[in-house]
């Protein structure tokens, strides 16, 4: 077994496979604050949870896009499962091509999604990446990582909007039956949700043109993803586990030199 870890802003996202089984998920909180101990301790739980102990996992792999908590997590992996942990990031093997000005810039998240997207799809392929701030990448049938945009995520323009403006209040992120809202709170869920597709579809719509993708498909993950992508068809598979399935195949590109 091996054991994957996807750390965001937000959450830390983690699986266990078997093969190329899917054995569990769990997620539990990214907060900068916590020991070594505090975020060892649950994910022994989490694993429990599946009967899964640590002499079972044979390696680990992970991603991240907060620097900062990385030696924790390293540092948690090795005194709980005794492994030490394969990273996302240069000198990776990965199978992409990073056709963008500094590769080293590119999230290990985003570096998965791509990964896994062409493997489990093909190319050409855009991904789309809903989480604190969402992201939108094209991959050519070259295998070759063009580049992408990055959003602020729905969650985030929502926080923002309630914070900045005094008469606003924090809502859910609903989408209302009309764009038209009748209350402030209808208005606003109208305002972000049927304005972030706008957005997302434009972007796609964008993309296809400018590198002729036609024909490419669309993957979506993350959070809202399943919210968005059935209000558009833009996009044409959600699939919750893209970055999880890119971190184990990128394990088994780079297991053998671990």
């Amino acid at each position: 077994m091996i054991l994957v870890l996807d750390i965001g802003n937000t959450n830390v996202k983690l699986g266990v496979f078997e093969n190329d089984k899917l054995k569990g998920t769990w997620r539990m909180s990214t907060d900068l604050r916590k020991t070594s101990d505090e975020y060892g301790i649950t994910t022994m739980e989490m694993l429990k949870t599946s009967d899964i102990t640590p002499d079972q996992i044979e390696g680990i792999i992970m991603s991240s896009v907060v620097p900062a908590i990385n030696f924790t997590i390293e540092h948690m992996l090795t005194d709980y499962i005794h492994k030490k942990p394969i990273i996302v990031g240069a000198g990776i093997k990965t199978g992409l091509n990073i056709k963008i000005d500094n590769p080293k810039e590119t999230g290990g998240d985003i570096i998965c999604d791509s990964v896994s997207a062409i493997k489990r799809y093909g190319g050409p392929v855009i991904t789309i990446d809903f989480g604190t701030a969402t992201t939108i990448c094209a991959t050519n049938e070259k295998n070759e990582f063009l580049g992408g945009c990055i959003l602020a995520g729905v969650k985030v323009s929502s926080d923002a909007l309630s914070e900045r403006a005094a008469n606003l209040p924090p809502i859910a992120l609903n989408l209302p039956q009309s764009v038209i809202g009748k209350n402030t709170v209808q208005c606003m869920q109208a305002g972000l949700l049927y304005g972030y597709i706008g957005q997302i579809e434009y972007i796609i719509e964008k993309m296809k043109q400018e590198k002729g993708f036609e024909n490419a498909k669309v993957i979506a993950t993350g959070g809202l993803a399943k919210t968005i992508a059935v209000h558009t068809k833009a996009i044409d598979i959600v699939d919750s586990r893209l970055t999880l399935e890119g971190l184990r195949l990128i394990y088994n590109m780079n297991k053998d030199g671990k």
